[in-house]
């Protein structure tokens, strides 16, 4: 019997009811469906006073989520699409993402679409695009205190009222470098159009093989992003006297002490995003955030002076 899945935000009532009613068509159709919400996916918190505090990446599947499942389909928003994604890349399940939510910067259709969209998935009459993650861990004395899978970015900040920090980064193999900012972003192609966009770091393509280091507000005029190959980890150690504040995704983190290092490395595991048309990102971009739509007219004729 072929197996699917089902992730759905259940604080939200329309994802709810969806979930529900596919989880009948499916059954009616003779597929063995599993359901979860996404808020298996979500990170946890960790403090100084419980530093380890977190499921491990591969820990995360939703019990009946494995390798043998074919898709699974996500009914969120962006917050569910990132969940979601921790939760079946280690198995290498490829999402359907459908928009219950506002932005849907990550989803593929919206609800009025899924009943078309599900005709596709039952034939397997789709495209699978993959998407670079990033393992991230946080070590005090090569101890992993905390670890994720991130699609989107990880992000080391100060607190608030706290004073400027302080970085050395290690690219690879190259020479560190120091910078002092308010924080610093870690983030994938995928994550290029986040928290990195609003920091001022540039749009990448998705399969652009590339991760971006972003300052936070630098105190300099030399320290600007810097985009480098995916293949090199990344050593970040605050130099601070206060401690710092890391999340992952927008969803969880941990505090980050004097002395701890934060490790990020390209991912064995990708996201698989199901696509029903070729992917088109220059449309997202117009349709969601406004590129490249004209503000002046455009001239209708060349006239010779």
């Amino acid at each position: 019997m072929p197996k699917a899945g089902i992730i759905y935000n259940n604080a939200k009532p329309v994802a709810s009811r969806i979930a529900m009613e596919l989880q009948g068509k499916f059954h009616t159709v003779g597929w063995d469906v599993f359901l979860s919400t996404g808020i298996n996916g979500i990170l946890g918190c960790s403090s100084p006073e419980t530093p380890v505090c977190y499921t491990p990446i591969q820990g995360l599947a939703p019990p009946g989520f494995d390798t043998d499942m074919q898709f699974a389909v996500v009914l969120g928003g962006d917050g569910t699409v990132l969940a979601a994604s921790r939760q079946v890349a280690p198995c290498g399940i490829p999402i359907l993402t459908v928009n219950t939510g506002h932005m849907g910067f990550l989803t593929e259709l919206y609800v009025s679409q899924l009943p078309h969209a599900i005709e596709h998935l039952l034939t397997g009459d789709y495209e699978v695009e993959e998407r670079t993650m990033v393992n991230v861990q946080v070590l005090r004395e090569n101890e992993v205190l905390w670890e994720a899978l991130c699609l989107n970015e990880m992000v080391l900040h100060r607190e608030p009222l706290a004073s400027m920090c302080h970085f050395e980064i290690a690219v690879g193999n190259h020479a560190p470098i120091d910078i002092a900012a308010d924080g610093v972003i870690i983030c994938t192609p995928t994550g290029s159009t986040a928290y990195s966009l609003s920091a001022g770091g540039p749009v990448l393509l998705p399969g652009v093989p590339a991760l971006q280091l972003i300052p936070i507000c630098p105190h300099s005029l030399a320290s600007r992003t810097l985009v480098f190959p995916n293949e090199e980890p990344v050593n970040i150690v605050p130099v601070n006297t206060s401690r710092l504040v890391m999340t992952v995704d927008g969803s969880g983190g941990c505090y980050v002490i004097p002395k701890d290092r934060v490790y990020l490395e390209r991912s064995q595991y990708i996201t698989r995003f199901i696509r029903l048309q070729s992917p088109e990102f220059f449309h997202i971009l117009r349709e969601k955030l406004g590129w490249g739509v004209p503000h002046i007219a455009k001239p209708t004729s060349m006239e010779s002076p």
